[in-house]
C-alpha cells in the first residue's frame, strides 16, 4: 500500500469492501427456521423443480425441429452436463447448510458484490420463471376448454395491443400464483406436502405414459424409412443438448432448502443425485416412447404426447396426460415460490437487501414478508406480460450462477482453513486484564492445532527451532504446491501465499473459457475470421485453459471426509464453467441488453443500500482494544502484530493488522 502512495489507499480499501467475504458462524446448524425436511422431501422438491411442462412440450419440440429420435441422446448429454453443476451445488449445500443457494456460496468464496449480483439475477430468474409457468398453466387449461377463458376476458373485461404486453390480462395465471403464495406462507411442511401430492400424481402419469407408450411403440419409426435415428446428424444432437439443458434447471431448490434440512450433510448430496437421476430417466424414457409411437416429423410441438395418443386411436389418454401436465407445472410453481423468498431472506439477513424481508414468522418459521411481496410481484408479471417476452429473459442468470458456483468450488477446495477464534484465548484478553501482555503470557507456550493459525512460543530460540517443523507441516497444507511438483514449478510459484495461485488460475480459466467459446460461437459468422485464424485462437485459448487446470491440480487440495466433495476437482467444475459460458454466449443479443439493464439496477440498490448496511461491513467498524504480540506465521517468518482484544475474552484473528515483516536476526538484535 505504501508503494502506490496515499492516493491509492481509498481505492484499495473500497475494493476490499466490495470483495469482503461472509463470516460463517461456528455452528451452522443453528437457524431461526425449522429444520424438518428429510432426504425424500428434498428429492421430491428437486424432481418437482425439473420435471415440469418441459416433459410435455420440450420433448416434442426438440424431436421435431432439432434432433429427431436422437433427442434421447440430447437429454442424456444434457443430463451429464447438468450433473456437473449439480455436484457443485451439492458440495456447497452440505458444507454451508444455509439458505441462499448460489448467492450464499458466492459470498463465502468470491466476495460481497459478486454475491449480490448473483442473488439479484437469480431473484429475477425465479420471478420470470414462475410467471412464465403460470402463463403456460393457464394457457394449457384454457386450451382444454376451447379458449373460453381467453375469449371471455377479451370481450368482457379488457384487451390491449402494447409491445411485450399480453393481449389480455391473464386473471387465471395471476390467481393461481396468489393461491400458491398463500399456501407457501403456511410453512415448509405444508409446502412440502403439497409438492408431494402433485409430484406423486405427475409420476403416476409418467409411469402410465411409459407403460402404455411402449405397448404402442413401433420400431419402424426409428428406421431409415422415416428418416433414421439421427436425421439432423451430430450438429442436431448437440443443438438439442443446448435446449434440453434448460429442462434440468431447478435442482438448485435443494441447495436453497439446506437451512431447513434435518441432516444437510447427508441429505443434500443424496437428494441432488436422486432427483437429477429421476428427472434424466423420465426425460430419456418419455422421449423414447414419444418418437417410437409416431414418426418424429409428424409430432405436434405444442401437445406432442396428447396428440401421439390421439393419432394412435386413444384420445381418452390425452386427458390423463393433461392432468399430469398441470400437476407437473404446479410443482414447478411451488419450487419457484419456495426458493425465491429464501434467497431474498438470505440477502436481507446479511444486510444487502431491505431488512423488512429478513423477518421470519415465529409460528410458521418462514420469511412471510418476502413470500407475500415477491409472490404478488410474480402474479402481477403473469397478469400483464406475454409468455414469449418472459421466456426470452430466462436462463442467463441461472447460467451465471452455475458458473460462479463451479468457480467457488475450485477456490474453496484449495483455500487454507480459516482460524477458529475460540482457540486463541489467553490471559491478556480476559475482561479484567490490561491490553499490554503480561510476563506470564510471554513465558507461556501456545501451540495451535491448526496449521493455518498464528503461533506463540515461550522464547525466541524456541521460535527459531520450530520454524523448520512448521514449514514441513505447511508443505501439505491446502493451497500450497505439491511436493512432487516443486522441482518443476517451485521457483516460479513457490513464493506465493497458499491459495493465491489457485485464485488467479481460476480467473484465467474463466477468461480463457469466454475467449474459447466466443471463437466457437462468433468466429465464422459474426467475426468472419479465416479458418487458420480460428484454429490458432482455439489452440491458444484451449492451451491456456488446460495449462491453468494443470497448475491448479499441482496444488494440495483440502480433504474433508465429513461432508460430500465433488470428485476430480478442478476438472469437473471447469467443464461446467465451459458449458455454462458456451450456453450464455448462444443467447440472443436482446437478452444481454436486458441483463445489462437489470444489473445496472442492481448496482444502484447495492451502492445505495447494501454496501452501507452490510453486516460484514458493520462488523469491521466495531471498536476493538489492541495488544502487541510477536508471532510466527505459517510461512515461518517472524512478524510483529497488533491483536484486537475482545470484551468476552477472545481474540478475533480476522481483524489482525500486521506490520511490515522483519527478519529473525533483526528481531533477535532488538531483544
Amino acid at each position: 500500500m505504501a508503494t502506490c502512495g496515499r492516493g491509492c489507499v481509498p481505492a484499495v480499501r473500497f475494493c476490499q469492501r466490495l470483495n469482503r467475504l461472509k463470516t460463517l458462524d461456528d455452528d451452522l446448524m443453528v437457524t431461526s427456521m425449522k429444520r424438518c425436511l428429510t432426504m425424500v422431501d428434498l428429492a421430491l422438491l428437486g424432481v418437482g423443480g425439473m420435471v415440469g411442462s418441459g416433459l410435455y412440450v420440450l420433448t416434442g419440440t426438440v424431436a421435431k425441429d432439432t434432433a429427431g429420435p436422437a433427442v434421447v441422446l440430447s437429454f442424456l448429454i444434457a443430463g451429464i452436463a447438468s450433473l456437473m453443476a449439480a455436484l457443485c451445488y451439492a458440495e456447497f449445500g452440505a458444507r454451508v447448510p444455509r439458505t441462499g443457494s448460489a448467492y450464499m456460496f458466492t459470498y463465502v468464496s468470491c466476495g460481497e458484490i459478486w454475491a449480490f449480483l448473483i442473488g439479484w439475477n437469480v431473484v429475477l430468474e425465479y420471478m420470470i420463471g414462475g410467471a412464465a409457468v403460470a402463463r403456460a398453466w393457464s394457457g394449457y387449461l384454457d386450451s382444454m376448454f376451447n379458449h373460453t377463458i381467453q375469449n371471455y376476458t377479451e370481450n368482457h373485461i379488457m384487451k390491449w395491443n402494447v409491445p411485450y404486453i399480453a393481449h389480455y390480462p391473464d386473471l387465471l395465471a395471476a390467481g393461481i400464483l396468489v393461491v400458491a403464495t398463500i399456501f407457501i406462507t403456511f410453512g415448509v411442511r405444508v409446502s412440502s406436502w403439497l409438492n408431494h401430492i402433485f409430484s406423486a400424481v405427475s409420476l403416476v402419469v409418467i409411469l402410465f405414459i411409459l407403460v402404455f407408450g411402449f405397448v404402442l411403440a413401433d420400431p419402424v419409426n426409428w428406421s431409415q424409412k422415416e428418416g433414421g435415428f439421427a436425421p439432423f446428424g451430430v450438429n442436431g444432437v448437440m443443438a438439442g443438448t443446448a435446449t434440453c439443458f434448460y429442462a434440468f434447471v431447478g435442482f438448485d431448490v435443494i441447495a436453497a432448502s439446506s437451512e431447513e434440512a434435518k441432516n444437510p450433510q447427508r441429505a443434500i448430496p443424496m437428494a441432488t443425485a436422486i432427483s437429477l437421476g429421476m428427472a434424466a430417466t423420465a426425460y430419456i424414457l418419455v422421449s423414447t416412447v414419444l418418437t417410437l409411437m409416431v414418426p418424429w416429423h409428424s409430432l405436434d410441438p405444442n401437445s406432442a404426447l396428447s396428440d401421439a395418443f390421439f393419432r394412435r386411436g386413444y384420445s381418452w389418454a390425452g386427458y390423463i396426460v393433461a392432468v399430469g401436465s398441470i400437476c407437473a407445472m404446479n410443482t414447478v410453481l411451488l419450487s419457484n415460490l419456495f426458493s425465491l423468498p429464501r434467497i431474498v431472506y438470505a440477502m436481507a439477513e446479511d444486510g444487502l437487501f431491505f431488512s423488512f424481508f429478513a423477518k421470519v414468522n415465529p409460528v410458521t418459521k418462514v420469511p412471510v414478508n418476502a413470500i407475500l411481496v415477491f409472490g404478488l410481484l410474480m402474479a402481477v408479471m403473469a397478469l400483464i406480460f406475454d409468455l414469449e417476452a418472459l421466456v426470452q429473459f430466462l436462463s442467463i442468470g441461472t447460467l451465471l450462477a452455475y458458473t460462479f458456483v463451479a468457480a467457488s468450488v475450485i477456490v474453496l477446495r484449495f483455500q487454507p482453513e480459516k482460524e477458529k477464534t475460540s482457540s486463541k484465548v489467553n490471559s491478556t484478553t480476559s475482561p479484567n486484564s490490561n491490553p499490554e501482555p503480561s510476563p506470564e503470557v510471554s513465558e507461556s507456550q501456545i501451540i495451535a492445532q491448526d496449521s493455518g493459525e498464528l503461533k506463540e512460543y515461550e522464547s525466541f530460540s524456541d521460535k527459531l527451532q520450530l520454524v523448520e517443523m512448521q514449514k514441513t507441516r505447511e508443505r501439505s497444507a491446502p493451497g500450497v504446491l505439491k511436493a512432487r511438483w516443486e522441482p518443476y514449478l517451485g521457483r516460479l510459484l513457490g513464493d506465493f501465499e497458499p491459495g493465491e495461485v489457485v485464485a488467479f488460475s481460476v480467473l484465467a480459466v474463466m477468461v480463457s473459457s469466454v475467449s474459447l467459446c466466443a471463437v466457437f460461437v462468433f468466429g465464422s459468422n459474426q467475426l468472419q475470421l479465416p479458418t487458420w485464424s480460428i484454429a490458432l485462437l482455439i489452440v491458444v485459448f484451449g492451451s491456456t485453459f488446460l495449462l491453468c487446470l494443470v497448475i491448479i491440480y499441482a496444488h494440495e487440495p483440502h480433504v474433508n471426509t465429513k461432508t460430500f466433495q465433488v470428485p476430480l476437482v478442478p476438472f469437473i467444475p471447469a467443464a461446467s464453467i465451459l458449458m455454462n459460458v458456451f450456453l450464455m454466449l448462444k443467447l440472443s443479443p436482446m437478452t444481454w441488453v436486458r441483463f445489462t439493464v437489470w444489473v445496472a439496477a442492481g448496482l444502484l440498490v447495492y451502492f445505495g443500500y447494501g454496501i452501507w448496511h452490510s453486516k460484514e461491513g458493520l462488523r469491521e467498524l466495531q471498536p476493538k482494544d489492541m495488544a502487541a504480540r510477536y508471532v510466527v506465521l505459517p510461512s515461518g517468518s517472524l512478524v510483529e502484530t497488533v491483536q484486537s482484544v475482545q470484551p468476552n475474552g477472545q481474540c478475533d484473528a480476522s481483524t489482525l493488522h500486521t506490520t511490515p515483516s522483519r527478519s529473525a536476526e533483526e528481531q533477535q538484535a532488538k531483544r
